[in-house]
């Protein structure tokens, strides 16, 4: 029974017992006098059970047909159904329900059909929910990385990439200006922070091959993990590399990038600066202690996170490229198109076909280390590939001695046996040619072979 029903059966139970007058019952359920005694005489006769709606629980007179029904839930099913992401609501199901399969049916009666078989659903698909990241507790517990490029020196120098290091806890801030966002930029960054600071914990840095790559089929069938160059460094100097999903996760550097280009850019006009180098020295001078000053902040803890500072020696070993070669049968090393040739050594000589690692510096100095151990090299003229000589034709066919002894393709002659058989099929298409075509001009045919 539905609600207005309920509130009739109160109120008539009311008149039962006398408690109410039919006319008073009347003005509480909003009916005329002789509604309520066509309403209170049904009561009377059949109970509570009389007040109930004599249509409830029939099927409409104006219903759609159980078969149409049928029809169109199993359309809906094999065509527009699917995951939450993927299925068409009632609406645009309707639509293509009219255009491709040429029934015309109302959205809302398609609404209710879903819900009831479980096609549809009132929930809406909702946005994935992200929490605020509270700060970190510690200086040099994570330190967020990134580059900016921007016309740091406007029209008075190139265009740039500024590197900028934030530490998460406290604001504070380490810039570099650059060209671009490459390896060396990076690791001169985060080495000029080691050598303030010391050794954070973490760094978060963006999802790019520069820091972070996925792996390759080859690397994914031996499980292996994928280590970028600039991952190795700080692999070995015990940094955690997080990769960022989307520029707001790591937001105090995206607002330093915005601090930078409005306060940085004005500074460095009024300064007159030209050059990368110039730029980098009134950073380090005055404009990063200012900054500092202005916008760091105090952690929540007091304790400093940053490990020692290795030895400039030690960060020399650590900031390099390194790339695996193997050593050849004449114990040459082919590097970047160059050959170094391996001196005898007195201990731990490299075996022939084994693996040996090149290590370059920033400055282009080259290293080249056996498990460990640097070897003896010297470069040595990139070998020259032997010339061959073009082969000139002899008599009958042969190649010329000249030639170094290589042959020559063979051409069989115009009298030669296998040159009748195409002969005799040009002669038979020839003979088979309408009388017409003998006005038109032919092409001249092969002359019988003597």
């Amino acid at each position: 029974m539905s609600k207005r029903e309920l509130g009739r059966v109160e109120v008539l139970a009311r008149v039962q017992g006398k408690e109410l007058r039919l006319v008073d019952a009347a003005a509480l359920l909003r009916l005329g006098y002789r509604q309520a005694k066509r309403v209170w005489k049904r009561y009377r006769e059949e109970g509570a059970s009389g007040l109930k709606h004599r249509s409830a629980g029939r099927r409409s007179n104006r219903a759609y047909a159980p078969r149409l029904r049928r029809k169109v839930l199993g359309l809906v099913r094999r065509k527009y159904s699917g995951p939450v992401g993927e299925r068409f609501g009632p609406t645009l199901a309707a639509e293509h329900l009219t255009s491709e399969d040429g029934i015309d049916l109302d959205a809302e009666t398609l609404r209710r059909w879903m819900l009831g078989e479980g096609l549809w659903s009132r929930e809406r698909r909702r946005r994935q929910h992200r929490r605020r990241r509270e700060r970190k507790e510690h200086f040099g517990e994570l330190v967020q990385m990134d580059g900016s490029f921007h016309a740091w020196l406007e029209e008075r120098g190139p265009r740039g990439c500024l590197m900028d290091l934030v530490d998460d806890a406290t604001n504070t801030t380490l810039a570099r200006l650059g060209e671009e966002e490459t390896i060396w930029a990076a690791a001169g960054a985060l080495r000029a922070w080691i050598e303030r600071y010391g050794v954070p914990l973490a760094l978060y840095v963006d999802w790019k091959n520069l820091y972070k790559r996925g792996a390759t089929p080859k690397e994914r069938l031996k499980g292996e993990e994928p280590v970028t160059q600039f991952g190795r460094m700080c692999a070995k100097l015990g940094i955690e590399v997080i990769a960022a999903s989307s520029p707001q996760a790591k937001g105090r550097v995206e607002r330093i990038h915005g601090t930078h280009q409005d306060r940085l850019v004005k500074k460095l006009r009024r300064k007159k600066i030209k050059t990368s180098g110039e730029a980098n020295a009134y950073l380090e001078a005055e404009y990063l202690p200012e900054h500092n000053r202005r916008f760091a902040r105090a952690a929540t803890q007091s304790e400093d996170y940053h490990r020692r500072a290795p030895r400039g020696e030690e960060l020399d070993r650590v900031f390099r490229l390194e790339s695996e070669r193997t050593i050849s049968e004449d114990w040459v090393v082919r590097y970047e198109n160059r050959f170094f040739q391996l001196e005898p050594q007195s201990r731990h000589y490299p075996p022939v076909r084994g693996k040996v690692v090149v290590c370059e510096g920033r400055q282009g100095d080259l290293a080249i280390e056996y498990r460990g151990r640097a070897l003896h090299w010297q470069e040595i003229q990139a070998p020259v590939p032997p010339r061959v000589a073009q082969a000139r034709p002899g008599p009958e066919g042969q190649a010329h001695p000249a030639s170094g002894g290589k042959r020559q393709k063979w051409v069989p002659s115009a009298d030669h046996p296998w040159r009748q058989a195409a002969y005799r099929a040009v002669q038979g298409r020839v003979s088979l040619r309408p009388a017409a075509a003998d006005a038109r001009p032919s092409m001249a045919l092969p002359s019988a072979p003597p």
